[in-house]
C-alpha cells in the first residue's frame, strides 16, 4: 500500500510538472516579448524633428524604423551609425529624443522596431527579429550618407540579443550592450525548466566570445531583472572589452544619461570609431 501510494504521488507530481512545463513552453514568447503589455501606439503620433520613418519590408510584412541623421552642414562625409534595439517592454516611439546626443557627435541613429510591436507586422521570435535587423543593416549599408564600416549596434536588455544576432551575420564595427543577458537559456533554471525547451535562446555569450571588435558592456550593479553577473561574464569573455558599472537597477540604467553619453563617447574615441 505504501509503495502504491508513493507511486501515485510521484505520478501526480510528474503530471503537474508536465502541465507546468507545457504551459511555459507555449507561453515563453509572451514572457520574452510582452508586446501586449506595452500597449498600442498613439493614433496621431507626432515625431520630434530629425526623425524620418522607414518601413523595412520583411518576409512577414513591413516593420517600422526611425532614421535620425545629423545636420547636413556638419556631416559632409558619410556618418557612423548607431543601430538601436530597445528592451522588450518598450517601443521605438519612446526613444528618439533620448538619443539626440549621438547626432551632436556627428553620428546617425537607426531605431528598429520588433515584429508585432507598435505598427509593425509579424510576431516576435529570434528568427523574425534577426531577419528584421539584418535587413535594417543592409538598408544602412546601401545608403551613401552612411559609413558602412562604422555601424555600431546598441542593444538594451532584450535588444542585446537582437544586436548580437545581427553581429553573428553581418560585420559591425563595435557592440554596445546595455543591461544585457548572456543567454535566455541561463534563465531556465529560475523556472525549473531544461534549457532545451527554450525556443529563442539569444546566445549572446557565444557571439561576444567570437567577436573581434570592441565591446562595451554597461550594467547596473543592482539590476533585479538581469543580474549584474551577466554583464561581468560578457565583459570577461570579450576579446576587446570594456565595462562600465552604474549604481542602478534595470529600468533606471543608466541613472545619468549625460554621464552615459560621455562614457560612450570615450569608448568610441578610444577605439578610434570617432576621431
Amino acid at each position: 500500500m505504501k509503495r502504491s501510494t508513493m507511486a501515485k504521488i510521484f505520478i501526480g507530481i510528474g503530471g503537474l510538472y508536465a502541465v507546468y512545463g507545457g504551459l511555459l513552453f507555449l507561453l515563453q514568447r509572451q514572457m520574452i516579448f510582452p508586446r501586449f503589455m506595452v500597449g498600442p501606439p498613439p493614433e496621431n503620433l507626432t515625431l520630434p524633428p530629425n526623425v524620418d520613418v522607414v518601413w523595412i519590408e520583411t518576409s512577414f510584412g513591413p516593420v517600422e524604423a526611425y532614421l535620425m541623421l545629423p545636420d547636413k552642414d556638419s556631416a559632409k562625409e558619410p556618418v557612423p551609425m548607431v543601430l538601436f534595439a530597445h528592451g522588450n517592454g518598450e517601443r521605438i516611439d519612446f526613444w528618439p529624443k533620448a538619443f539626440y546626443p549621438f547626432l551632436d557627435l556627428g553620428m546617425g541613429v537607426f531605431m528598429v522596431e520588433y515584429p508585432g510591436y507598435g505598427r509593425s507586422a509579424g510576431s516576435p521570435s529570434q528568427e523574425a527579429v534577426t531577419e528584421v535587423f539584418v535587413l535594417a543593416y543592409d538598408f544602412l549599408v546601401s545608403r551613401k550618407d552612411v559609413d558602412s564600416k562604422r555601424i555600431i549596434p546598441v542593444g538594451r536588455s532584450l535588444g542585446g540579443g537582437a544586436v548580437c544576432a545581427l553581429a553573428a551575420k553581418r560585420p559591425v564595427k563595435a557592440l554596445i550592450l546595455m543591461s544585457t543577458f548572456t543567454s535566455i537559456r541561463s534563465f531556465a533554471r529560475r523556472y525549473l525548466m531544461p534549457t532545451v525547451l527554450v525556443r529563442d535562446p539569444f546566445d549572446n555569450l557565444s557571439v561576444v566570445r567570437s567577436f573581434e571588435g570592441p565591446v562595451l558592456v554597461i550594467h547596473g550593479e543592482k539590476d533585479e531583472t538581469i543580474p549584474y553577473r551577466h554583464g561581468v561574464t560578457l565583459f570577461e569573455n570579450a576579446k576587446n572589452g570594456k565595462m562600465i558599472t552604474y549604481s542602478a537597477g534595470h529600468n533606471d540604467c543608466p541613472p545619468d544619461w549625460s554621464a552615459f553619453f560621455r562614457d560612450v563617447e570615450g569608448f568610441l574615441r578610444t577605439f578610434e570609431i570617432l576621431p
